[in-house]
């Protein structure tokens, strides 16, 4: 399928980078980061997902624009709708993951550690008596390293003693992080969402300025419940409603062992279309703006829209 991104491969770009969704070119000054249609769990890729990587890029660019008073951040351009060129700085390797509600099933959630027995988090502690998916009572801060396979969560403590960052650089990321989860939090919620937690990424110029980097409040990095039906279903003990996208997850679960089988059976193209509805929907939602289906050669196009940027 044409209209399907998996991968590109552009010899005169730069240096190329290949992560879990994205392809990254790297130039002397900047860095142009192209979002695939790659559906990535248990560290490998299941699925290719249309328009994935377009909603995540227009999702991402509707929140720079909303925060950059807040911080600057990296975009130098949007040339097409799968691609940013950002500018090139020195990445700090915490990922500030910001959480509003006591919730989710990964070992370093939340919820799973609280009902755990664990209560203290080293910057905060946490009562008694809460109950999943519950509203905390104050926003909180869980960082984690970013350099390693498996995330760690670190207190402020630690990423000062560890050296991750000075303090006067923590208590300065720790702000704007809190200042972006509140700004995403009203906007969501005059389209009807709710921003439950979410991660940042910060880089520094080389003038020593933090600047936000990667993405920002996009359905990969965060977490959205629909706002309208929110406190009924909680009465009820329902899980909220959520953009969700561990179906797909849970077929290949269900159907193989993706962490062991060599080969992975296909995903089922009724889930595959189900999934990229969901992340057209979440775009709509939060952007407020009707997604525009790119067809054609997705990689002909990108190529056409990045004469300038080769080198």
């Amino acid at each position: 399928m044409s209209n399907i991104l998996e991968k590109t491969d552009f010899k005169n770009l730069g240096a190329k980078y290949t992560g879990k969704v994205r392809d990254v070119y790297s130039q002397d000054d900047k860095v142009i980061l192209i979002s695939t249609d790659r559906y990535s769990a248990f560290d490998r890729n299941l699925a290719l997902i249309p328009s994935k990587g377009q909603v995540l890029t227009g999702v991402s660019r509707f929140w720079f624009e909303h925060t950059k008073d807040i911080v600057q951040n990296h975009v130098i351009d949007f040339p097409d709708p799968n691609v940013v060129v950002g500018k090139k700085c020195k990445v700090i390797p915490i990922e500030m993951v910001v959480r509003g509600y006591i919730t989710g099933i990964t070992g370093t959630s939340l919820w799973t550690l609280y009902k755990k027995g664990e209560r203290n988090f080293g910057d905060f502690i946490l009562p008694d008596g809460m109950h999943k998916n519950q509203k905390l009572d104050q926003v909180v801060l869980t960082p984690t390293t970013k350099s390693e396979d498996h995330d760690r969560p670190l207190s402020s403590k630690d990423i000062i003693y560890n050296g991750y960052m000075t303090k006067d650089l923590w208590e300065k990321v720790a702000d704007i992080s809190l200042r972006l989860f509140k700004r995403g939090q009203e906007i969501a919620l005059k389209h009807g969402l709710i921003l439950v937690d979410t991660k940042y990424e910060f880089g520094l110029t080389p003038d020593g300025e933090v600047m936000l980097v990667d993405e920002i409040h996009t359905p990969d990095s965060s977490r959205y419940w629909q706002a309208k039906t929110y406190e009924d279903r909680i009465k009820k003990g329902l899980e909220p409603e959520n953009f969700d996208k561990e179906f797909l997850r849970l077929w290949f679960k269900e159907n193989c062992d993706p962490y062991k089988d060599e080969v992975l059976p296909a995903a089922p193209a009724d889930l595959v279309q189900e999934l990229s509805e969901r992340y057209i929907q979440i775009y709509e939602q939060i952007t407020g703006l009707p997604f525009k289906v790119e067809t054609g050669d997705i990689g002909k196009r990108i190529e056409g829209n990045l004469k300038e940027y080769m080198i």
